[in-house]
């Protein structure tokens, strides 16, 4: 990147694109440079936690391209600032940017683990794995701060109810405990994203996560600790982290990963605007030829929204990196497979008094 390439380290997104569901039309570049060198003196960049109180917590997934029926998420927003994250699109939602906004304005669900108890224990609940969470990282910086991931997983266990968690950040294994306990009855498993192991390129893509070896040993440690561990290669960005596709692999296979996955980016709606400002102003260089590599994968369109090729992308560079893991896979990780979940549990511990025995 050249140096006098203006750029806000620590953040992802590098501006805050007005939300259609606004009237405040915003500036591309709403900071003075010249007076932010020193970014973390500057208030507007500084997180801030807002809470919110949600009536339910539960929210039924309907994609086709999801395997579970339910998804629960404590936070909204996400600071670790993953400048592709489809999530973005949903802040405007709330009156919010998907740009910055979506990085330091960060929704705070304090009563989450109390509004799961009230569905996991109604009569009517049949047990069903839950995604924890899907639209935000349930290990984020304010989980350090509010602990509202745990008190959730507690509330799992004490119903002895399924749940799967996605998360790139080594927080979760403060967790080991109650994930232990989950796994020992077939209730959990854990999915770690690892986008690449370069970590100069992590430190661009997702300035606040954890980094690649704290990530490796993280599956490393869980998958040592008897919790299946799922690695997530998301997202494939042709052009930047397409080409690590086995050694990725590779890596997580001798750190005893059960199984990988992987999907193509997509830059739907404010994200493409986003994505595109961070590439030219990150790798200059470079930015055509991923940005034209991505539309290869998309009919010619840097978005995506059709159930089914969303998450794949078609043509001939998906093609290839879906061939990539297959051989990946046959090679690195043969009869390796998630356990399936247990659901026969859930109903015995809905009542109070089986809960004794």
């Amino acid at each position: 990147m050249p140096a006098n390439t203006p750029f806000l380290r620590g953040r992802g997104a590098q501006i805050n694109p007005s939300s259609v569901y606004e009237k405040t039309v915003r500036d591309d570049q709403p900071l003075d440079w010249a007076m932010a060198r020193e970014e973390w003196e500057d208030t507007s960049l500084k997180t801030e936690y807002l809470e919110t109180h949600p009536k339910t917590i539960l929210n039924r997934v309907t994609s086709p391209d999801i395997p579970l029926e339910w998804s629960m998420n404590p936070y909204q927003g996400c600071e670790h600032g993953c400048i592709y994250c489809y999530a973005r699109n949903t802040h405007p939602y709330w009156g919010y940017s998907a740009g910055l906004d979506f990085e330091r304005k960060i929704l705070v669900k304090k009563n989450a683990a109390a509004l799961l108890e009230q569905e996991l224990k109604k009569k009517s609940w049949k047990a069903s794995p839950v995604m924890f969470a899907g639209n935000t990282d349930i290990y984020q910086p304010a989980e350090r701060k509010f602990g509202i991931t745990r008190a959730c997983l507690e509330v799992f266990w004490k119903y002895r109810h399924p749940v799967g968690l996605i998360t790139k950040n080594s927080l979760v294994l403060r967790d080991i405990d109650l994930l232990q306990q989950l796994a020992s009855e077939r209730l959990t498993g854990v999915a770690i994203s690892i986008t690449t192991l370069n970590e100069e390129l992590r430190q661009f893509l997702e300035p606040r996560t954890a980094t690649v070896q704290q990530r490796l040993k993280t599956v490393e440690t869980l998958s040592a600790a008897g919790i299946p561990v799922f690695v997530m290669m998301a997202p494939i960005i042709p052009g930047l982290n397409d080409h690590e596709v086995l050694p990725l692999v590779k890596e997580v296979a001798e750190r005893g990963a059960s199984a990988v996955g992987h999907t193509m980016v997509r830059l739907n709606g404010d994200v493409a605007v986003i994505f595109e400002d961070w590439l030219r102003k990150t790798m200059p260089d470079r930015a055509d030829r991923v940005l034209n590599r991505i539309r290869d994968t998309h009919g010619g369109q840097l978005f995506e929204k059709r159930f089914g090729n969303r998450m794949r992308g078609e043509g001939q560079v998906a093609a290839m990196v879906h061939e990539q893991f297959r051989i990946a896979k046959e090679k690195f990780l043969k009869g390796r497979k998630m356990p399936p979940y247990n659901l026969d549990l859930h109903e015995q511990f809905k009542t109070p008094q089986l809960r004794l025995f």
